[in-house]
């Protein structure tokens, strides 16, 4: 075996040069984009490239800043003798790639590193030896190799890693690090069955279903890398949206795609998207679970409709002195003319406003302009036209517009319904009376919004639309006003030439150039980048959609997803046995079937890389009790610990958990501790927490750096803590009909170690518990 330090130094020269490279490279693309930034003119062809370059130049950049960090950390040395450096992103000897350029560093994601995840001694992929290089900054500390054939075993400088896992020296050391409250990327220690997944080639939707600390969430970012990678040009200008449970949790994955040098993605919950609406509101889950039920599309149809309004009676409207009529025939011709043009309801507002005001004006004419000896009426259609455009300024005509067809915004629409029991009554007959009861609500006005009335607003506002001829003509007008300007700016350089100048062949700026090219070069340019413009837009398409916790989506939060995404490449990871929502799903064939029938595929990981054997032998005794069909994932490892259950006496509850929790605290060093209650005893539990534990935080953002968060089941999903203490879980199971799925995610958010502190009875999964003395 060849000797380590020399080794580790023989691959610092070789990473110091990559180093170099990468620093050569970031100054060239920041001269470059400085270049682009300082041109100016030209054709709109030519501002369109310009934006275009300026934006891959800035991908390109963000990928090398992020590539500073662990830049390499494999090598392949191949059958024919021949080696590859993997790492973040490629390098090559020339400033371009090309079949000439020699590469230095291959990038994680190419073809030709695939060996480096795949390869074991029973399969080596033309592999003979893959070292690990561990880097500190752009310090090589160590090296570790796994020989795959026996020709590797004399260049080695470490023992063989074993045929199952890839790595398994990196891959321990990096589950037993410390959570800092931020997920990392894992392209050091990506799994065969992860890079499967990673890399599938399936083009709609994939489905990723795997148990607790299976790394589906690290999964679902990588392959959002990957993607990237192979379908840039598509994907950069289109975005890749990630949605995730809670704001924690995005907090919590903020690191991952950006450390791997990706900016062109949007992180967001569904009550994020639709913007300039803060929905944020709490709300009972019951409220929720018929927010979100797929009938509530054809109940906002049917609110819409409503409010396109027949009355059964005349109208009398005074207009100017004289009573005017509006019958019913002639409401309900205008509207069924209006629907059948099948346009959105405040689009075609101005067709309708048009036929009742020239039915009312014709109406007036016929009284003011009537020839007193029978004959014809006396006015002009131009004059009927002019009586009908003053009506558009009549309060009392327009409270009749306003009546028969309001232009709605979705805002007012939901408020609307929400506070009238006759319209939810008219508009969802196919709810019963205790679900419109839960719909109903007290205030008067828009708002406040919860996360689950999104879904219903963007339903309300494809089927209202949005007459934009007004905005348009404001455009043009302004458009107008700029050119106008510039000729004024044109006119007066001329008038200012000299006689001279003026009998000579000098050339002026009106030679050069006219008017509208003046306007257009200082109009404003939208400096803001793909994903900022997409959180803005409601209309926004995406390329693709990563869904987390994809099992806890209402049916009208996939309607909404599915909007988004025409094309329906998505990648969905969840599951259906930690649905912990009313609204959520325990089938992905239901919630995907009505869009995608036939055409999802579904992957399993079955690994647990995250929770020790002996926490996960608890765990799946819940599961058990849940489905007893439902198989636990493997944990590849013990930690050695063993989880407990401490009884104390009634009333002491809260004393002796921050007792407890003060106890483990301490104990933690740079790790971080989870203190999971139920939701009716978190006030008085937290309280009593951060008296003895005063560094504790509360609720608000469990994924922050605080060694200590009291926290319920919710705010955990899809976090990750080194210790985790369970406070009375037999609330916990009592506190929701989905019970048993919150106390199965509880019990598997722990690297580490697990402890559970109770008065009252425990679920029976959990008796096998030892207990703790104290």
């Amino acid at each position: 075996m060849s000797n380590p330090d020399a080794e580790t130094r023989r691959e610092q020269e070789y990473v110091s040069m990559l180093y170099g490279r990468l620093d050569e490279l970031r100054q060239q693309l920041s001269e470059r984009m400085a270049a682009v930034l300082k041109a100016s003119g030209g054709t709109d062809q030519a501002r369109l490239e310009r934006n275009v370059t300026h934006t891959v130049y800035s991908g390109r950049l963000a990928q090398l800043e992020a590539a500073d960090h662990g830049l390499c950390f494999g090598r392949l040395d191949l059958l024919d003798h021949s080696r590859l450096y993997v790492g973040r992103v490629g390098l090559f000897e020339d400033s371009e790639e090309s079949e000439e350029s020699e590469s230095l560093l291959v990038d994680w994601r190419a073809p030709a590193a695939r060996p480096f995840y795949l390869a074991t001694a029973v399969n080596p992929d033309g592999v003979r030896l893959r070292r690990h290089i561990k880097e500190q900054g752009r310090v090589v500390v160590d090296v570790h190799d796994e020989p795959l054939t026996l020709d590797g075993l004399d260049t080695a400088t470490a023992g063989a890693g074993s045929g199952g896992l890839t790595s398994e020296t990196a891959l321990f050391s990096a589950l037993n690090t410390g959570r800092t409250g931020r997920m990392s990327d894992i392209v050091e220690t990506i799994q065969a069955e992860q890079d499967r997944i990673i890399r599938a080639e399936h083009g709609g939707v994939l489905v990723v279903q795997g148990g607790p600390g299976t790394g589906k969430t690290a999964v679902a970012l990588h392959r959002a890398a990957y993607l990237l990678y192979t379908r840039r040009q598509q994907l950069t200008q289109r975005v890749v949206l990630v949605i995730g449970p809670n704001p924690s949790f995005l907090h919590y994955i903020g690191d991952v795609l950006p450390a791997l040098g990706e900016t062109s993605v949007l992180l967001a919950t569904v009550g994020d998207l639709y913007p300039g609406v803060r929905a944020d509101a709490p709300e009972p889950a019951e409220v929720a679970e018929v927010k979100g039920r797929l009938v509530m599309a054809e109940v906002i149809r049917a609110a819409v409709r409503d409010r396109e309004y027949v009355p059964d009676e005349p109208i009398e409207i005074d207009y100017e002195g004289q009573a005017l009529t509006l019958d019913p025939a002639t409401v309900a011709r205008v509207r069924d003319r209006a629907r059948g043009a099948l346009l959105q309801h405040n689009v075609i507002r101005p067709l309708v406003v048009r036929e009742i005001t020239s039915a009312l004006a014709d109406q007036y004419a016929d009284i003011i302009g009537a020839d007193p000896f029978g004959g014809p009426r006396l006015l002009e259609d131009e004059e009927v036209e002019d009586i009908r455009r003053s009506m558009l300024e009549d309060f009392a005509v327009r409270d009749v517009l306003d009546l028969l067809w309001p232009e709605l915004t979705p805002q007012q629409l939901l408020a609307d319904l929400f506070c009238s029991p006759e319209r939810l009554e008219s508009a969802a007959p196919g709810l019963d009376r205790e679900d419109r009861a839960l719909l109903l609500r007290d205030e008067d006005g828009e708002g406040p919004w919860s996360a689950s009335d999104v879904p219903l607003l963007d339903e309300a506002a494809e089927l209202l639309g949005e007459d934009d001829r007004a905005e348009r003509l404001r455009e043009e007008a302004a458009r107008r006003q700029r050119i106008e300007y510039a000729q004024g700016v044109l006119d007066v350089a001329a008038g200012s030439r000299s006689l001279e100048a003026e009998e000579g062949a000098v050339l002026t700026a009106s030679d050069l150039v006219d008017a509208e090219w003046l306007a257009e070069r200082n109009e404003e340019t939208d400096r803001r980048t793909p994903a900022e413009r997409a959180a803005a837009e409601r209309t926004w398409t995406f390329g693709h959609v990563i869904v987390d916790e994809a099992q806890e989506l209402s049916e009208m939060a996939w309607r909404l997803l599915m909007r988004r995404c025409p094309t329906k490449s998505m990648t969905v990871v969840g599951d259906t046995a930690q649905t912990g929502d009313l609204a959520g799903t325990g089938s992905w064939a239901r919630v995907l079937d009505p869009y995608v029938a036939g055409r999802w595929q579904l992957e399993q990981l079955t690994q647990n890389y995250r929770v020790p054997g002996e926490i996960m032998a608890v765990a799946a005794e819940v599961l058990a009790e849940l489905d007893p069909e439902l198989d636990a994932p493997s944990s590849v490892r013990d930690s050695g610990e063993r989880p407990w259950r401490l009884r104390v006496e009634p009333g002491r509850l809260a004393e002796r958990l921050a007792e407890v929790v003060a106890e483990e605290a301490a104990g933690l060093g740079q790790r971080r501790l989870a203190v999971i209650v139920p939701d009716q005893l978190l006030p008085d539990l937290a309280e009593a927490v951060v008296a003895a534990v005063p560094k504790a935080s509360v609720g608000e953002d469990p994924a922050a750096p605080s060694p200590v968060a009291v926290v319920d089941v919710k705010q955990v999903k899809g976090l990750e803590f080194d210790s985790v203490l369970i406070a009375e879980p037999g609330l916990i199971v009592d506190d929701s009909p989905r019970g048993l799925n919150d106390l199965y995610v509880a019990l598997t958010r722990a690297t580490q170690r697990l402890g559970v502190v109770h008065s009252g009875e425990l679920p029976a999964a959990l008796w096998r518990l030892a207990p703790r003395a104290g």
